[in-house]
């Protein structure tokens, strides 16, 4: 953290992971990690750095990572010219099927994904799509069940990093797809919530293609000394609009050449 104000990102940490703890959501924390100047991101990285090594030093188990931020109109809401990345859990991981529980995700918004599963490591800075795309194992279609300890989603892009991305839960479909059988950029998506459509998209909405913004987070963590490694899940960003997710809500996402993923969330008892 060299440069950086380590008493106040190890507090803005502390007040994130309560949080988490007390299931209350937080004031936003931008004003605080805005003070190093507009564009420098480091403080946020820096905040959910600190929490991934203390969740890790309890006993949690990183699987992969997430990409947000990968939609050209949300990036210009928020003022970047950058996608953000976060930390996949094993705890956070459900498959087909599996219900999202009520209390796990605070204020829990939901979004369709292509979700890429590594067959090696990528350790080149400088890696290809085309490196990218040998180096996948197989693809599938994928649910993220995105969650703010934000008070009411009032978050920035500083907020959002500090904040692991953003992330809650995320789904994956039970049937691998071989990545060289499907066109990404082209594949529709469509989301139904308790049978009506709520959100549609295409692969090209993912920074023209999901590779694209996979390789964008490949090339940043051999950057950051954590290359990509076999086996893991990269959630590689929204095909379209995501949804608030209620309490009982019957979720169906269908991405054109993966095929379908479901989830519920729980009610609350």
């Amino acid at each position: 953290m060299s440069g950086l104000d380590v008493v106040m990102i190890n507090e803005l940490a502390q007040r994130l992971r309560g949080a988490y703890d007390s299931y209350e959501p937080i004031a936003p924390i931008r004003e605080e990690l805005e003070s190093k100047g507009p564009g420098d991101l480091d403080a946020a990285y820096a905040v959910q750095q600190l929490n991934t090594e203390y969740w890790v030093g309890k006993g949690r188990k990183i699987v992969g990572r997430k990409i947000g931020l990968t939609s050209e109109a949300v990036q210009h809401q928020l003022g970047v010219d950058q996608p953000d990345y976060g930390a996949l859990f094993e705890d956070m991981r459900l498959f087909d099927g599996e219900v999202v529980p009520c209390r796990r995700v605070l204020q829990p918004r939901i979004e369709a994904e292509v979700a890429l599963v590594l067959a090696r490591p990528i350790e080149s800075p400088d890696v290809t799509v085309d490196q990218l795309a040998d180096a996948i194992d197989y693809l599938l279609p994928s649910l993220e069940v995105v969650g703010s300890r934000i008070a009411d989603w009032k978050i920035s892009i500083y907020d959002t990093i500090a904040d692991n991305a953003s992330s809650g839960m995320f789904v994956l479909g039970k049937s691998p797809v071989d990545p060289g059988s499907v066109d990404l950029g082209s594949a529709t998506m469509r989301m139904e919530i308790d049978g009506k459509v709520v959100s549609e998209g295409v692969g090209a909405a993912c920074l023209g293609h999901p590779y694209n913004a996979a390789v964008w987070l490949a090339r940043r963590m051999v950057a950051n000394g954590t290359p990509l490694q076999a086996g893991d899940v990269l959630m590689t960003g929204a095909l379209g609009p995501m949804v608030d997710l209620e309490p009982g809500a019957q979720v169906v996402a269908v991405i054109d050449g993966l095929g379908k993923v479901t989830t519920s969330r729980e009610e609350i008892s």
